[in-house]
């Protein structure tokens, strides 16, 4: 029993970024991150690292309600500030969540997801989590590769952003925005 509570406690996402530091307002901040990005930087620009159907991590399926066995698209991406890597986005799209107003989201390329998300006023979205991700974690491992240096840990935010489509039903899609040490570079410098 207490390895799957440590299992389990190893899953859990935070509701607040407690000991984040430098990173809480990036964390905290509800509005559009690629929004935010687009101010902060001269050069933004997204830059896709992998789309592909396949199994979404356990607690991503759980969150979703989407049975274990289905695979979706996991749509990677760089968030880019002045030609440096600053967010690594990797979302989660059920099939369902692929149809009807959504149906383009798979075919974004390089356009910022979060555009066309906070572009539509029905789209609703849950309540931030936050996860302070070590090196054993998938996703630390597949943000770092991109960095020249490996960090200790890297802080994450994911949350679900919901279509109600018809008959009370919502296509649902799991977006997590890790958060890489060079966003925090040019923010000192802007303060």
């Amino acid at each position: 029993m207490k390895i799957i509570n440590k299992i389990n406690h190893r899953n859990n996402w935070l509701k607040k970024p407690i000991f984040s530091h430098q990173y809480q307002h990036w964390l905290t901040d509800n509005g559009s991150l690629t929004a935010r990005l687009q101010q902060r930087y001269t050069d933004f620009s997204v830059k896709k690292v992998s789309l592909k159907y396949a199994k979404p991590l356990h607690d991503e399926a759980a969150l979703l309600r989407h049975p274990m066995y289905k695979h979706a698209l996991i749509r990677d991406v760089m968030l880019m500030g002045n030609y440096e890597s600053v967010v690594f986005a990797h979302s989660v799209l059920p099939h369902a969540a692929l149809r009807g107003a959504w149906n383009k989201l798979g075919r974004l390329g390089n356009k910022p997801l979060g555009a066309t998300l906070f572009a539509n006023p029905k789209v609703k979205r849950t309540p931030l989590a936050f996860k302070k991700l070590s090196r054993i974690h998938p996703l630390y491992q597949c943000a770092s590769k991109h960095l020249p240096q490996a960090p200790t840990f890297l802080w994450a935010r994911r949350s679900i952003f919901s279509l109600h489509t018809s008959h009370k039903k919502y296509a649902n899609i799991l977006v997590t925005e890790i958060f890489l040490p060079p966003i925090l570079q040019l923010n000192c410098l802007n303060k």
